[in-house]
């Protein structure tokens, strides 16, 4: 019984082992996933700052007259568009933006908020594996007296969970100012069809 216990804790062990090099991967892609998120969030936020603060009441004279000062987010402009030239032909149509704008709500959500959902989730779940697999071999290397091997594998052990924090700590916040970003954007779409289908004007934009 104990020789089969051994040897299936040999596979155990192996199998361990094997996945530290996957883990090193992809707590690297991940550090530079989010960087390079983080450098989008960044050209995002600018122009962001640059787009119009318009009073509600204002709304629709500024969408009718085509007001140059008028400026959208750059991902909700092209949909704006789309929605005032269809409901500017087709009164009732106003089912038919709705509907494209839930669409388009699905899709952004997917893009934008399920990748960083996955950071949260991964960057931590990463370090830890690649804290307890150094460790594992590093215990190990105590019955042989390999202190250096120790030493090696508890510098992996900790550098990996820092990382893995890191990435799940910054994947959090940008998580968060997204789907605030997400919400305003979908907030303005469905506040141009509501006027330009001759509604009230919603209470801010």
């Amino acid at each position: 019984m104990s020789s089969l216990s051994s040897f299936f804790a040999s596979i155990i062990y192996f199998l361990s082992s094997s996945l530290l090099l996957p883990t090193l991967v992809l707590l690297v892609v991940c550090f530079v996933w989010v960087l390079v998120d983080a450098g989008a969030m960044t050209a995002e936020a600018w122009d962001r700052r640059r787009s119009s603060k318009i009073l509600p009441e204002n709304l629709k004279n500024a969408l009718l007259q085509n007001e140059p000062h008028l400026r959208f987010p750059h991902r909700v402009e092209a949909v704006v568009d789309r929605v005032k030239k269809l409901l500017l032909k087709e009164t009732d149509a106003k089912d038919e933006t709705m509907d494209a704008i839930g669409s388009y709500e699905s899709l952004l959500r997917k893009r934008s908020l399920d990748p960083l959902h996955v950071l949260v989730r991964l960057g931590p779940s990463l370090g830890l594996m690649g804290t307890l697999i150094p460790l594992g071999t590093g215990l190990a290397s105590i019955g042989t007296g390999d202190m250096s091997r120790l030493a090696a594998d508890l510098v992996i052990a900790f550098t990996t969970t820092v990382v893995g924090l890191a990435i799940g700590m910054t994947a959090s916040v940008m998580l968060t100012v997204k789907r605030r970003w997400v919400e305003k954007d979908i907030f303005i779409m469905e506040s141009v069809v509501t006027v330009l289908s001759g509604g009230s004007p919603r209470e801010r934009l």
